[in-house]
């Protein structure tokens, strides 16, 4: 049986930086948003937690490669977002990651990383990697009343 809590039984908990990613780190699916034609575009991907850092495979023809590949400096910003929300509850968590994204370019970096995420997706030519450096990290958790300490 399903009850509908409503949003007077639950409360909002801000997640600090280190529980934010650990959190992330826990799933394999996010969403990447990025900047395309000067608007905003967003992307579902699989990713893997490296070293802080969130990887992403990519193929040579994404958007997402090309503007991080000619990207002058750090990379090109992106946000990075993870969710794990319950559709019947409404609890759960989501995460945001703001960065700057860089095209992986080592080779031996590229075969690791190659080991460690492999895409969903079976698309031609999933040989790139781009990896996000999270700057801002944010995190909220959705709870029950009386599952925190302040509702003791």
């Amino acid at each position: 049986m399903i009850t509908d809590k409503g949003p007077a039984s639950h409360r909002r908990v801000d997640l600090d930086r280190a529980e934010a990613l650990r959190l992330l780190g826990s799933v394999s699916l996010g969403r990447v948003v990025f900047t395309r034609q000067a608007l905003p575009t967003v992307r579902p991907v699989n990713h893997v937690l490296d070293d802080g850092d969130i990887v992403i495979r990519t193929h040579e023809g994404a958007a997402l490669t090309s503007q991080a590949r000619q990207a002058d400096g750090p990379g090109v910003v992106v946000a990075y977002e993870a969710d794990a929300i319950d559709p019947d509850t409404h609890l759960g968590w989501s995460v945001v990651v703001t960065g700057y994204a860089q095209v992986v370019t080592d080779a031996e970096e590229l075969t690791r990383i190659r080991g460690l995420l492999k895409p969903w997706a079976a698309l031609p030519g999933m040989d790139h990697a781009v990896r996000i450096h999270p700057d801002l990290v944010t995190g909220i958790m959705l709870t029950s009343r009386g599952d925190g300490p302040e509702d003791g």
